[in-house]
């Protein structure tokens, strides 16, 4: 018995030393691609604070945990179970409809663009498209859903990338993977959000302290400096957001029509970011993917502002017809 017993701890020792290694690789995997998908991450942190700007202070982390309860559904729920049947089934679907989503970010960027130096044609533009927020409660639930949709194209991106990183795994491997890349940049994106977003209210605390302690001159003139600069950084965060919106969405078209053969729009910015590279060598990285970035934006800006009139003439009437069509139909199923 004795002699079983230590076969028995042994075979437990064997699968759990097995357990660990596969684990350990597991994270591996998911930490290269994650970096991978690095940059659109950064995207998704500068978009989102925009979302929350404009209302009462403490509807802001409510908000966020929303909008970040959204983001793990559209991750695990809808688009993690979506790429590993549609890599099995039908993989050829995945680059138009990533296409698809990188024009509907054109779109939005385009779109907050067009509000800046146009607000009363983009206020038309939007009283075409969407319904008018009468109440605060309305306009949250609006800015919560329009940040979930956002945030489900630049998830589609992230899951996208992470699993063209793992070709030669079995499925269950690469939906352990997946999974876990969704939440562990859910949960940074929407935590360094959280924090950027509160981070005047830390100010204010630190600026009232008592002038008792000998920390409390120093720890109020970092508060009044985090009070007076938030707004800046919310402002510098929007246009980053919205450029990133662009450049993102305009980079994952270019790709798209390059996999179908059209890959001279992204062959010619390759080229000027490697000549601009060398002009530059100091900074050759940064200044390459700046060109490349610049190109992307140019090009997603112009499918955005397409994307305009399209949307309120053609797709928005359709979407409304089929809404009314489909609440004449179901209550006779209904009933």
């Amino acid at each position: 018995m004795s002699v079983g017993l230590m076969a028995l701890l042994d075979d437990i020792a064997a699968l759990a030393k097995m357990a660990a290694a596969s684990l350990d690789d597991v994270a591996t995997q998911a930490t290269k691609a994650g970096a991978k998908a690095a940059g659109v991450v950064i995207d998704d942190t500068a978009v989102t604070p925009r979302y929350v700007t404009g209302f009462n202070p403490a509807r802001e982390l409510p908000i966020i945990g929303r909008i970040a309860l959204g983001s793990l559904k559209n991750k695990l729920l809808i688009l993690l179970p979506a790429a590993l049947i549609l890599s099995l089934l039908l993989p050829q679907a995945i680059t138009p409809l990533l296409m698809i989503g990188g024009a509907y970010l054109c779109y939005e960027g385009a779109e907050k663009v067009y509000e800046h130096f146009f607000p009363h044609e983009a206020h038309a533009h939007e009283a075409e498209v969407e319904t008018i927020a009468l109440d605060a409660k309305t306009l949250e639930d609006e800015r919560i859903a329009s940040a979930i949709k956002t945030d489900f194209i630049l998830s589609a991106e992230i899951m996208a990338i992470t699993l063209a990183t793992l070709p030669g795994d079995g499925i269950g491997r690469q939906a352990i993977i997946l999974a876990f890349v969704g939440a562990i940049i859910t949960v940074a994106v929407y935590g360094v959000v959280a924090l950027i977003v509160k981070a005047d209210d830390a100010g204010l605390a630190l600026a009232r302290l008592s002038p008792g302690s000998r920390l409390g001159a120093p720890l109020r003139m970092v508060g009044r400096a985090l009070v007076n600069g938030m707004p800046y950084l919310l402002s510098g965060l929007a246009i980053v957001g919205t450029a990133a919106m662009i450049w993102v969405g305009g980079g994952i078209v270019l790709h798209g029509l390059e996999e179908y053969g059209l890959g001279w729009p992204s062959h010619a910015l390759h080229d000027a970011g490697i000549a601009a590279a060398r002009a530059v060598p100091v900074a050759g990285g940064f200044v390459s993917w700046l060109v490349e970035a610049a190109g992307a934006g140019v090009a997603g800006f112009g499918i955005g502002l397409l994307a305009i009139p399209l949307t309120s003439k053609v797709l928005s009437p359709l979407w409304r017809q089929f809404k009314s069509l489909t609440r004449r139909i179901l209550p006779r199923y209904r009933t």
